[in-house]
């Protein structure tokens, strides 16, 4: 019994603290040092692999193949517009000086949440040209465009040829109102009965 008595008068002597107050701070300090140190790897676990995968995500247990890029041919501005993304089943499109492009491996950029997603399903040369985010930028308006603009624009011309398979062209709405309208007329004069039966 004196070796603790003499101990807890040394533990008070040198450090001015109570034996209490003394095993409650170095409790204290066990416990912050157990929970800084679990914050960092320890040298032995450096290289070691993480424990949790990527795959083990429920994303990841059937991911889906590429696809093959699907040539569209002439579309307009607002049959564009169904390929922005809000159809996981369509490819995503955007177009640049009226070519379109499919950048749909780019879903993490262009597809909806993305930074750039108000580019999908659009004809975005303007807002490409002047870096801008601003909607009523996203068009294919070049008029007024300076030297320097026109340059950035054919920048990200490149990088989409580069990058991303063109699936088509954008066409005005009247030329192909007017194809429609000519399909129509010789649909009509093939099918004379069909017609007939529309008007009863």
């Amino acid at each position: 019994m004196g070796f603790y008595t003499s101990l807890m008068e040394e533990i008070t002597f040198y450090t001015g603290l109570s034996p209490t107050a003394f095993f409650t701070v170095l409790a204290m300090m066990v416990v912050v040092y157990r929970t800084v140190s679990a914050m960092f790897v320890s040298p032995e676990d450096y290289n070691k692999p993480p424990v949790v995968s990527a795959k083990a995500h429920p994303q990841f247990d059937h991911p889906e193949p590429p696809r093959q890029p699907v040539q569209l041919g002439q579309v307009t501005d607002r049959e564009l517009r169904a390929y922005d993304g809000s159809d996981p089943n369509k490819p995503l499109l955007m177009a640049i000086k009226g070519q379109i492009y499919d950048v749909s491996t780019g879903r993490n950029f262009y597809g909806p949440g993305g930074p750039y997603a108000m580019f999908a399903g659009k004809e975005c040369s303007r807002a490409l040209s002047l870096l801008s985010f601003k909607p009523e930028d996203i068009n294919g308006d070049l008029e007024g465009l300076g030297e320097s603009e026109l340059t950035i624009l054919e920048d990200w011309e490149f990088k989409f040829i580069e990058k991303y398979p063109k699936v088509g062209v954008l066409i005005p709405e009247q030329r192909t109102q007017q194809n429609e309208l000519t399909e129509q007329v010789q649909d009509n004069l093939e099918n004379p009965n069909e017609y007939k039966d529309e008007t009863k």
